[in-house]
């Protein structure tokens, strides 16, 4: 899929699956390389068997005519205030299908997992500089002025 165009691609997304394995790898590690993050094989072989298991992680995929090219991660916690939030925390789709509604399309899934969670909030963060994901967060989300710090515990 080269360039951008008001075709409809049609999309099923499903949680992750076994057989996503080798495509996950890839755009999870990807997502980590955006965010110059480096990890162990041995943590994103946890991560996959946590995703699949959904211990207290859940994934969902995006697959387009067969094809892996869309990661969802994300949770559900408490919070002071609330009994269950939904935090998405990894949303990575391959650049050779972006502008597509891919990202769109794995936001809303996960929405609707917290609305059947019966979550109160369904949030995510983004780097400032992520102006691409930004134009699209911009226009289904609302963006409350926060700004994450984070303490170095080492």
């Amino acid at each position: 899929m080269e360039g951008r165009s008001n075709e409809q691609i049609v999309l099923d997304i499903v949680p992750l699956r076994p057989v996503d394995r080798k495509r996950w790898n890839v755009l999870a590690r990807s997502y980590k390389t955006f965010y110059e993050t480096e990890l162990p094989d041995s943590k994103y072989d946890e991560v996959w068997h946590r995703l699949l298991i959904a211990d207290g992680i859940f994934g969902f995929g995006a697959h387009l005519q067969g094809n892996l090219v869309g990661i969802a991660h994300y949770l559900f916690h408490r919070t002071i205030w609330m009994e269950e939030a939904c935090y998405l925390q990894d949303l990575f789709v391959d650049e050779a299908v972006r502008g597509h509604g891919v990202a769109r399309a794995l936001i809303e899934r996960v929405a609707q997992s917290a609305r059947e969670h019966n979550a109160s909030r369904f949030y995510w963060h983004t780097r400032q500089d992520n102006t691409t994901a930004r134009a699209l967060y911009d226009k289904i989300a609302n963006h409350k002025g926060f700004i994450r710090y984070d303490y170095p515990l080492e």
